[in-house]
């Protein structure tokens, strides 16, 4: 396909999203499905025009004074992709399967306009009732954080100790580019890439089918091994997922101790068990029912509770979710939150730790929750995080963002993470 027909496909698949309020990955996965002549390379590049106008959906339509999906793809290639409106207008010359031509409007709207003069939260693209939320987050650095949240972002991945080095690993991944991450000890990164380059299938490759690595955004390896488990610790990752901080956690005891990996959701913890095959782990257990826990009450070391949230953290990746949030959904996310962090902290051993860990940014999900469970649970109190971050990671590499010098929060503008929120609550002895 040539470009012209990339960008029709993308803007039907644009299309697609507005009229059904679906997932951007089920409607690209439908369009593949209903043009099957289209090859690998043409899906990527379809997917990389959809996501990219997604990520900047506000600035892109208001600078071209149009929220149509043809205009906010358009807006992608004049200012994400290098085209201006000559060269694009030569590129998809005499190409059949080209959209329709943007209208002068659009066209004289894009050439007249600053983006400087649009509302602040459309410079940021974010849904305008949670500047506020960002401006308490982050005070006059709101604005750089939220539009770091509209890039595109790495491919990060994990080495796994168990069965190879980072050096190994990295070696292995030459030709994609893999170079070692700037933070986390084991993470290995491959660059984002422009335009219609793809990133590379890294889970065909032989060391990853040989358990060298698992992919994992260096945020969640970084938040996982703030956890700081050692060889003899009984540890509960209680909201388990699909296992990526067990895995690290695992490979971070040696195999050592134990790891009890459970999640409520038994679809999300189903992809857990070949991965723990994969990675020659040894001593994790799998629950999927809450009875199995109840010989852990009160005797485990530490109690991990990936809650779950918005998801705003991980906006890079997903940024159709940024477009569907509200505030209702934050509401049911921080009830949640009040239950998980309840529920689990009955497993922590006095002395021991329970850790809260979100992918929001958001300090309702974060600090406030918080504050709010060792306000109702004076035996647990909030422990200082940046110890363990400059135990780990070393004082020169860059620096979380922390409100009160004790929880941390990464963000894509100061960690060049996917956003996460940590924090460690003692138990009292």
């Amino acid at each position: 396909m040539r470009l012209g027909g990339r960008l029709e496909g993308a803007i039907s698949v644009l299309d697609d999203i507005d009229a059904r309020r679906r997932p951007v990955a089920d409607a690209l996965k439908d369009w593949g499905l209903a043009h099957r002549f289209a090859g690998s390379g043409d899906r990527a590049a379809i997917g990389n025009i959809v996501y990219d106008a997604l990520r900047m959906r506000l600035s892109h339509a208001w600078l071209m004074d149009d929220d149509s999906a043809s205009a906010i793809a358009h807006a992608v290639m004049f200012r994400q992709w290098g085209f201006t409106p000559e060269t694009l207008a030569a590129e998809l010359v005499d190409d059949k399967f080209a959209p329709p031509a943007l209208s002068d409007t659009a066209l004289a709207a894009f050439q007249s306009r600053t983006l400087s003069d649009a509302p602040s939260h459309i410079q940021g693209d974010i849904p305008e009732w949670v500047q506020s939320t960002f401006e308490n987050a982050f005070g006059d650095s709101w604005l750089a954080e939220a539009q770091a949240l509209a890039t595109r972002p790495t491919l990060d991945l994990r080495a796994n100790i168990l069965k190879a080095t980072r050096e190994k690993a990295v070696k292995a991944l030459d030709r994609s580019g893999a170079q070692d991450a700037k933070i986390a000890r084991y993470g290995i990164r491959i660059a984002a890439g422009e335009g219609a380059s793809r990133l590379p299938n890294v889970t065909a490759e032989l060391s990853f089918q040989k358990g060298w690595f698992e992919v994992q955004d260096e945020g969640s390896q970084i938040v996982a091994d703030l956890v700081l488990p050692t060889e003899g610790d009984q540890v509960l990752d209680y909201c388990a997922g699909g296992g990526g901080k067990t895995l690290a956690m695992s490979a971070a005891m040696h195999n050592k101790g134990q790891v009890h990996a459970y999640d409520a959701d038994r679809k999300r913890l189903a992809p857990i068990i070949e991965r723990l095959k994969r990675a020659g782990t040894r001593n994790v257990q799998v629950h999927d029912n809450a009875k199995a826990l109840e010989s852990l009450q009160e005797r485990c070391d530490k109690v991990l509770v990936d809650a779950p949230c918005t998801g705003t953290g991980t906006w890079r990746r997903r940024p159709d979710t940024k477009w569907r949030l509200t505030a209702k959904n934050l509401d049911e996310r921080t009830a949640q939150q009040q239950g998980a962090l309840t529920q689990a902290s009955a497993y922590v051993r006095r002395g021991g730790e329970l850790i809260y860990v979100t992918c929001s940014v958001l300090p309702q999900e974060n600090e406030e929750q918080v504050r709010a469970f060792t306000a109702a649970n004076p035996e647990f109190e909030i422990a200082s995080a940046l110890t363990g971050w400059d135990q780990l990671f070393g004082k020169d590499s860059p620096r979380p963002r922390s409100s009160d010098g004790k929880t941390v929060t990464l963000t894509p503008a100061s960690t060049d993470t996917d956003g996460f929120f940590f924090c460690r609550m003692q138990r009292k002895g």
